[in-house]
């Protein structure tokens, strides 16, 4: 079979994983108070899908997982599903893009400055969205700030410290398609 084509139904069956995983976390953490805003279990999986999989299936991963939750699970809620599906969708775009892009000499920088500007960039797109669309009128740069830098501390220290272990230990186990553009990189660096 040819290698473009097993790559593809490889990264398509580790989005489908990412999909269910994003599922069953959030409802895992159900029974905490506010868990979905504080601890952004749905972040984790889409995250790491742009990151594993590249641009178009964390697209993908960030638009679905949400549709699906709220249809099997009822999280999130019709008035929040919009502006999440948004969210979650420019996570895992600007994380398989800026994993594509990031060239350091290190696997580690890549990782790491891929991930923390996708959360960036999907923190900021979500306000945006929020403030001309979803609730324009009615959001204001300190609601923002509060729900996307406040509230959400424990769960971007989570994703900062849990993400980079999984890719770093799937990749030593040989388990993770990697992005064609970091491949050689990968290849010529030594994780001990």
């Amino acid at each position: 079979m040819n290698n473009f084509y097993r790559g593809n139904i490889i990264k398509t069956a580790y989005s489908a994983v990412f999909i269910a995983l994003g599922i069953v976390l959030p409802f895992a953490f159900h029974a905490i108070p506010n868990a979905g805003s504080i601890l952004l279990p749905m972040h984790i999986p889409v995250l790491l899908c742009g990151l594993i999989c590249g641009a178009p299936y964390g697209l993908a991963c960030g638009i679905l997982t949400p549709l699906i939750s709220s249809a099997l699970t009822g999280m999130p809620n019709a008035a929040v599903l919009p502006a999440m599906i948004c969210e979650l969708a420019a996570y895992g775009l600007a994380s398989g893009l800026l994993i594509r892009f990031i060239k350091t000499k290190s696997f580690y920088s890549n990782i790491y400055i891929s991930l923390i500007g996708a959360m960036l960039f999907g923190r900021i797109f979500y306000g945006l969205i929020n403030a001309i669309i979803f609730k324009a009128g009615q959001y204001s740069i300190g609601i923002w700030a509060s729900a996307a830098f406040i509230t959400a501390i424990p769960g971007a220290i989570i994703q900062i410290i849990i993400i980079p272990i999984i890719i770093i230990s799937l990749k030593q186990a040989n388990l993770i398609p990697l992005n064609e553009a970091n491949t050689s990189r990968v290849k010529n660096s030594h994780i001990d």
